[in-house]
């Protein structure tokens, strides 16, 4: 009994994978919203109806596929930071931003699903923020442990944050206790700005516009680095 029931289980699980790697390449064709679980049934060699038996909506699919995408982005990251000299807060900061953009080249659709335009009538569940947040986590300690370790420098005519900024504030240090509204707003000012350049760069904007991006990409991450606070003069 036991045996049949793994067996199943174990049939189960490949199954599911086969239906999510079907829809990853929906997503490369047809976008998100175009995600379509009769399509994937018919390549699958399965009765429509036998595939709500693992989504029972387009939706349910969806949601893993971004729960996967987030885990994997922040599988990333942590694997990136680890390998790094826990002290070397500047390289970690590096190693990070650069583990974010390998990844995202690597799957730009999967990251288009997580940081592209939302889908329309689609509403996240609860169950997307801890992995949504798995990186900024790690961003958030590199941050924190720089700060308690006197390793943050105010950059030279940064404005402060403004005061309406306080609450939010409040909020983000969840992910980074410890820090300063300013290095909080300074910190939000970066993380956006490496997607920023993320986003430009595969939904196409640098085309015929900037060639060399690696070269331009590192640049982007000792200056928003050194925005920080980070000495990266010689890094």
């Amino acid at each position: 009994m036991n045996a049949g029931r793994t067996a199943r289980e174990r049939a189960r699980a490949e199954l599911t994978r086969e239906i999510a790697e079907i829809a990853r390449r929906q997503l490369g064709t047809e976008g998100a919203g175009g995600l379509n679980l009769r399509a994937i049934a018919r390549e699958l060699g399965m009765v429509s109806s036998a595939i709500y038996r693992y989504f029972p909506s387009r939706d349910d699919l969806l949601t893993a596929l971004i729960i996967d995408a987030y885990n994997a982005v922040g599988e990333a990251v942590e694997r990136a930071d680890a390998a790094c000299e826990q002290d070397d807060h500047a390289g970690r900061w590096r190693a990070v931003c650069h583990a974010v953009r390998d990844w995202a080249l690597a799957h730009p659709h999967e990251y288009a699903l997580i940081y592209g335009s939302p889908v329309p009538g689609y509403h996240a569940p609860a169950d997307t923020v801890g992995p949504a947040v798995r990186d900024t986590v790690v961003y958030g300690r590199i941050l924190t442990d720089a700060h308690a370790a006197g390793a943050l420098n105010h950059p030279d005519g940064f404005p402060p944050a403004p005061p309406t900024f306080a609450t939010d504030a409040d909020q983000i240090r969840q992910l980074m206790p410890g820090l300063p509204d300013d290095v909080v707003a300074r910190a939000v000012v970066a993380w956006t700005g490496l997607f920023g350049f993320l986003s430009f760069e595969l939904f196409g904007q640098f085309a015929n516009v900037v060639e060399d991006r690696a070269t331009l990409f590192d640049h982007e991450v000792r200056t928003l680095g050194r925005l920080i606070g980070f000495d990266l003069e010689s890094a």
